[in-house]
Formats: structure tokens, C-alpha cells, sequence
């Protein structure tokens, strides 16, 4: 693509020389590359607003990888919507395309510390039938929620984020701009 762009320019040029050979006063053709061009991709870093593509590889402290873009279409977002965490964002808008970093996230910039008040009882009787210890359940506001205990009398459940509370590392490519 590189290439096709460079030869563009090429042809532009030579237009250019024979327009004003010619004598007749023709006017210089002037070839001004759009901001989509593969050039300009390269060369400029996304905006608030932008829909961006990237690759990336999350990991744990432990070294735990908990995503991955690998093998999949990469990850598409729009740049300052809040479609991803602020610390993936803010990182993303330093980059150009090609570019790798790896950036590591405390849990502030991620998602948030562990509360403890999203963590507490239903009575057992007000619990579907057949949970147990582990299982993901979606509580009536729609929020998603893990079942840490059954008991006879309660259901412990957390509705923390899995990943609350822990800093994040992230091997970040962004692929595209547009």
C-alpha cells in the first residue's frame, strides 16, 4: 500500500514537470495527500472520536493472561467514549499506527479496587433453584456477579468486576485509524 502511495506522488510530480515544460502557461497540478492516506496513518496518533484497532495481550502481576486478541479480529473502539478502560485509552492515544507498547495499569486505572459492599447475602429462598460456589450469575439490574457460597440458610454473591482490584498489564499494537 506504502509503494502505491509513494508512486502516486511519483506521477503527481511528473505531471507536474510536464505541465510546466510544456510552455503553455498550464497550471501545476499539486498533489496534497488526504489524512487517510497510508502515510498519514502512520505518522499520526488517534483523537477523542476516532475509531481505533488493536491488538492486544492482558496479563496478570502473577504473568496470568486473562485476554487476548490473539488468533481474533482485533479489538475496535471509538477513543475517549468510554468503551474501554481509561488507562487502555489514555495509552492508545500516545501510539501511532504499527506501534507496540506494553503499559501496566494499577487497579485505579483499570477497574477500580475490590468493594467490599457489592459483596452480600440473599436468603436462600429468594435464590434460583441449583446454584453453586462459582457460578456467574446476572442480577436484576443487569449486572453480572459470581456466586462465592451456598449455604442452607444464605447465597453469598460478588458483584465486584473478576478483575477489581488488581493492576493490569497490557501488550498493546495499534492496527488502525479511522
Amino acid at each position: 500500500m506504502k509503494n502505491r502511495y509513494l508512486r502516486l506522488v511519483a506521477m503527481a510530480s511528473a505531471l507536474a514537470m510536464l505541465a510546466s515544460g510544456c510552455g503553455k502557461g498550464a497550471p501545476t497540478p499539486t498533489f496534497v495527500p488526504s489524512l487517510s492516506s497510508p502515510v498519514d496513518q502512520v505518522n499520526r496518533m488517534p483523537r477523542d472520536g476516532e475509531t481505533v484497532t488493536v491488538h492486544y495481550r492482558g496479563t496478570l502481576d502473577s504473568g496470568e493472561q486473562f485476554d487476548s486478541s490473539a488468533g481474533k479480529a482485533p479489538l475496535s473502539f471509538v477513543v475517549g467514549a468510554g468503551q474501554v478502560i481509561k488507562g487502555f485509552d489514555d495509552a492508545v492515544r500516545g501510539m501511532k499506527v504499527g506501534q507496540k507498547k506494553t503499559v501496566r495499569f494499577e487497579a485505579e486505572q483499570a477497574y477500580g479496587p475490590r468493594q467490599e459492599q457489592l459483596v452480600f447475602n440473599v436468603p436462600r429462598a429468594q435464590a434460583p433453584e441449583g446454584l453453586a460456589a462459582g457460578d456467574g450469575v446476572t442480577l436484576g439490574d443487569g449486572f453480572p456477579a459470581v456466586i462465592l457460597e451456598v449455604t442452607t440458610d444464605t447465597v453469598r454473591v460478588d458483584a465486584n468486576h473478576p478483575l477489581a482490584g488488581q493492576a493490569l498489564t497490557f501488550e498493546i499494537e495499534l492496527v488502525g485509524i479511522r
